[in-house]
């Protein structure tokens, strides 16, 4: 029987409450062995049909490191009342008790969900990552919920119960998958 997607955890090492995307190291080590093989690959067939020069080499090593740039994903982990989106060269976080606004576009099309809290911080997470990390949402939802209570969140919260249905459809998906029923 498969498991059932990946789950957030608890960080080992790290002190306090902080939950993070387990399926990361996966796809980071994905990214890395894309670009790596890729590479492989060019600087094969290149060195057997031409003969390798330096100039193609570092055009080849350019490609490759563009590509693991492309592929590797944001890193996405939450405390109570932070969530922390580290890529590349940015880490955006936002206080999650402290929402104003929570976007997802209608139709459901984009993979993004934007969040802004009261303080100016902005991330957006991959949809993806919210829906195969139950419990990274869950974290989400309390903070904005506890937004709505304290007044931040204050304007129309129809994306938040949009995005809270999409996510817990999927999960209870997956669930009956696993099981067989589904």
């Amino acid at each position: 029987m498969k498991p059932l997607r990946r789950f957030a955890r608890p960080v080992p090492g790290v002190p306090g409450d902080i939950l993070s995307d387990v399926g990361w190291p996966g796809e980071a080590r994905s990214a890395v062995g894309l670009a790596v093989l890729l590479l492989a690959a060019s600087l094969t067939v290149d060195a057997g049909t031409h003969g390798l020069t330096w100039l193609r080499t570092a055009g080849l090593i350019g490609f490759a490191s563009g590509l693991l740039v492309i592929l590797l994903p944001a890193r996405v982990t939450a405390t109570p009342d932070l969530l922390i989106v580290r890529g590349l060269w940015v880490t955006r976080t936002v206080r999650t008790d402290r929402l104003s606004a929570i976007a997802w576009p209608p139709g459901g099309t984009s993979q993004r969900v934007i969040l802004r809290d009261a303080e100016g911080g902005r991330a957006e997470v991959d949809l993806r990552v919210l829906s195969a990390n139950p419990a990274l949402w869950l974290r989400l939802e309390a903070g904005a919920r506890a937004s709505s209570q304290r007044g931040t969140l204050n304007h129309d919260t129809s994306d938040l119960a949009r995005l809270s249905l999409y996510i817990h459809r999927e999960t209870a998906r997956s669930v009956l998958k696993v099981s067989g029923m589904g």
